[in-house]
């Protein structure tokens, strides 16, 4: 099974396929994988031992970041994550990226998100939407509409403890004064945001 893939420069660390959410836009709806990769649908949830062992396997020559994003939600296994990030950073040069729906808390409220400060360098959150009722509509959490408060509470503790944190919108057809409420919350907190543009072809997801 594909637990670490390359993609656009990065590597990929997918560790689960678990994830709260159903967004409309998923691209796990279109394929089986990402690039020119094998299938990101694991057998089983990797160890730790099975991740770092895959891990010290991968040819990382000229790359700069591993991006802990697969066919689930990594923050579903929060704590192993930042276990394989210490194992990485003790190992390797490379910066750790964590692509997230920002919902942690609500999956499991003991992780502490202070541990992330000194482990991860970077996190990319889907704000998905300006407000709950429109993020329940695209995201479709289990959680229901507190879920987006909890996103934007794990985005401003992120931005107090890690380097480098982002916002992400997919425009798959999204209306012209939704993208400007999005960038508007936003620029309110002060936290840069990227609109991402939905494609069918998984192999040039960007």
């Amino acid at each position: 099974m594909t637990i670490f893939y390359e993609f656009d420069g990065k590597i990929y660390a997918n560790i689960t396929n678990k994830c709260p959410c159903n967004c409309r836009f998923c691209i796990r709806k279109n394929s089986d994988s990402v690039g020119d990769n094998d299938s990101l649908w694991l057998e089983h949830e990797p160890t730790f031992e099975e991740i770092t062992a895959a891990f010290d396997a991968f040819p990382k020559d000229n790359m700069e970041w591993l991006v802990f994003c697969g066919y689930g939600e990594p923050m579903m296994r929060a704590e192993l994550l930042l276990e394989v990030a210490r194992y990485v950073k003790a190992t390797s040069s490379l910066k750790i990226r964590v692509n997230t729906n920002g919902l942690v808390s609500l999956i499991n409220p003991q992780f502490d998100l202070y541990s992330m400060r000194g482990v991860i360098d970077s996190v990319s959150i889907s704000l998905n939407a300006s407000n709950p009722d429109k993020y329940n509509d695209i995201t479709k959490p289990k959680f229901g509409l507190p879920s987006y408060n909890s996103m934007l509470n794990f985005a401003t503790i992120a931005q107090s403890i890690i380097p480098q944190v982002a916002f992400t919108i997919v425009d798959d057809g999204l209306p012209a004064d939704e993208i400007e409420a999005c960038r508007n919350r936003a620029e309110a907190m002060e936290i840069p945001l990227r609109i991402r543009h939905y494609v069918t072809d998984n192999k040039n997801y960007q």
